[in-house]
């Protein structure tokens, strides 16, 4: 029986993470803890590409094109959803997440999904760094392993 999983491989690839200036409290902790980790993992600054934008929404978008571009062997995308006094949570969480979904498919390609989705401000405060981890440094954990397990895959 072969079993795959991640294994140690060297930071050769390039990275790009799309992140989201709306709730930017929240999105620039996302983001260092991303850069921490993938400088822990011994990524170079010139393998590393960050893409700001304006909100949630437009996150899918460019993250599309990067993949389109082929520079990029997996996309981190981040984000700060936090609920309001409206249902637009509910449609802004469903179009990134489906938009996310559709470009890791449509390119074959790892698309880590950093959008916190959160009822409230310290539901997301707790996920950059307070008592439930950081979220950011998870991401970045998930695209190199996924990048590993797709290699094995060819």
């Amino acid at each position: 029986m072969r079993t795959i999983h991640a294994e140690d491989i060297h930071s050769d690839f390039n990275i790009a993470i799309v992140v989201s200036r709306f709730n930017q409290d929240i999105t620039d902790k996302l983001l260092a803890g991303a850069l921490e980790r993938l400088k822990e993992l011994e990524f170079s600054d010139e393998k590393i590409t960050v893409v700001w934008v304006p909100g949630a929404v437009e996150i899918p978008v460019v993250a599309q094109r990067l993949a389109k571009h082929g520079e990029y062997a997996t996309v981190i995308c981040m984000g700060a959803v936090i609920y309001g006094e409206t249902n637009h949570y509910e449609y802004v969480c469903q179009q990134v997440t489906q938009g996310c979904q559709r470009v890791a498919l449509d390119h074959e390609l790892p698309v880590i999904f950093g959008i916190l989705t959160t009822k409230n401000l310290e539901q997301a405060q707790d996920r950059v760094g307070g008592k439930r981890g950081h979220h950011g440094r998870d991401c970045a954990d998930a695209a190199y392993e996924m990048v590993s397990v797709l290699r094995q895959i060819n």
